[in-house]
């Protein structure tokens, strides 16, 4: 086969397939069930960043474990590049931030991320400059050597990026990642998400907060009680064909009379006239943190 034929069969092979995957679990009530995934089906092709959203008790992290091998499915099928999720070699393209990371406190941040680089078999001359990118990626370096017990919420979901990241894997996983970060923490996650999109990574979030993502992911899929109940492009989700906005400078009320009749003859109409508002979380990115001029 030649590199072309091949290269076009790999670009194929979506990064991740679920088909009607179910996961039950024991009630431990009269042996009744609880269903946390319903026949669910999501295709996530290789370069994109996916957001897998929905309120708590959704059936998100479960679908995580189970693409991840960690759970057995009750029916239905999971797949990583084309690898059932049951095989060990599907598990070395991923790198998994699981929603409530649990790190050993006295560890420095950059023997943390050693720790988990050796475990995915990594060694050699080339270890610590890997380390030190990754690192550096997430904007730890100055506090690389300090006790990762010392670490803020928001370090802390860094530091467990760089440890994603380390064996510089195809597709990452990221459970809940701005869970309990504050606003200038968050900003950081996602401007790192939209680099490794840049790099050409796949990127899978799970969320319940649809608005701290929505810029970020090229499609998303919402689950509700354990079903799809939405799956599509965020352009297509969020934009209405329908409906158009002119920001203009604020009318006097004659002016605006004039605009609602020169609209009526032409059989339109003025729905709202609102005054534009900037997002809470823009002004406060624009005034904490920045230095003074």
């Amino acid at each position: 086969m030649s590199a072309n034929v091949s290269s076009k069969l790999s670009a194929a092979v979506p990064a991740v397939e679920i088909r009607g995957l179910v996961k039950d679990f024991s009630s431990g009530l009269r042996g009744l069930k609880l269903r946390a995934v319903d026949h669910l089906t999501l295709r996530v092709e290789a370069g994109q960043v996916y957001g897998l959203l929905g309120p708590n008790g959704s059936g998100k992290s479960t679908t995580i474990k189970a693409l991840l091998g960690l759970l057995e499915p009750t029916a239905g099928e999971c797949a990583i590049f084309g690898v059932p999720s049951g095989r060990v070699e599907a598990r070395r393209e991923v790198g998994y931030l699981p929603e409530s990371p649990y790190f050993y406190r006295h560890l420095s941040g950059r023997e943390l991320v050693r720790f988990y680089a050796r475990m995915c078999g990594m060694g050699g001359a080339t270890l610590e400059s890997r380390i030190d990118e990754v690192l550096a990626l997430v904007g730890l370096t100055a506090a690389a050597d300090r006790r990762v017990g010392t670490y803020s919420k928001g370090m802390l979901q860094r530091i467990g990026l760089a440890q994603a990241l380390v064996h510089d894997p195809r597709l990452l996983i990221l459970d809940e990642p701005t869970a309990g970060v504050d606003p200038l923490g968050t900003a950081a996650i996602t401007e790192l998400i939209l680099q490794l999109k840049a790099r050409g990574k796949t990127v899978l979030i799970t969320s319940h907060l649809l608005g701290q993502i929505e810029d970020v992911c090229d499609r998303v899929a919402i689950l509700d009680r354990g079903k799809l109940i939405l799956e599509g492009a965020v352009s297509d989700l969020v934009g209405r064909a329908d409906r158009q906005a002119l920001v203009v400078e604020a009318l006097p009320e004659n002016e605006l009379a004039e605009l609602r009749a020169w609209l009526a003859a032409r059989g339109r109409k003025l729905e709202t006239v609102e005054t534009p508002r900037t997002r809470l979380d823009r002004i406060f990115l624009e005034r904490v943190g920045k230095k003074d001029a």
